[in-house]
């Protein structure tokens, strides 16, 4: 049964990883050593970080209040790393982990429109925010694959 509960519970999860995303595209930009890499990764922090806004303005409307942070799983990733980076200190790992964080994002968003007990209106919503998404993810896999491509 679709309630409004269920849906900004739902809703503020997907905020929760697109935080996570935005933090990871942003340290991304700050790890790359190839100037066209920074911007594209800076790029997509931004589009992401609009995601957020949308879904937190879904939740707002809803009489919610929406997440406004990332998930400690992340933040204890990010640290992860921060460390591997250093240590190896190159475009191909940092694309490989942002392809690999692409791949979370998108199944969790894949999941949650999976999810049958959701409003229309939040189905809407979080279709819209997949859209953004997946286009993320299709390009961070390109670029992957174009890394591979040169080893």
């Amino acid at each position: 049964m679709a309630s409004a509960e269920h849906d900004l519970r739902v809703i503020n999860s997907l905020i929760e990883t697109t935080i996570d995303s935005v933090d990871g595209y942003r340290e991304a930009a700050r790890e790359a050593r190839i100037p066209t890499l920074r911007t594209l990764f800076e790029r997509r922090a931004s589009e992401r970080q609009a995601v957020v806004a949308a879904l937190q303005a879904f939740v707002v409307s809803k009489g919610g209040k929406p997440q406004d942070d990332g998930t400690v799983l992340a933040a204890a990733h990010r640290v992860f790393v921060d460390l591997r980076s250093a240590l190896d200190n190159g475009d191909e790992a940092v694309v490989k982990e942002v392809e690999r964080g692409e791949d979370h994002i998108k199944r969790k968003y894949g999941d949650a429109l999976k999810d049958i007990e959701l409003t229309p209106a939040a189905r809407d919503a979080i279709e819209n925010a997949y859209a953004s998404v997946k286009r993320g993810h299709d390009e961070m896999s390109r670029l992957k694959q174009g890394f591979e491509g040169l080893g």
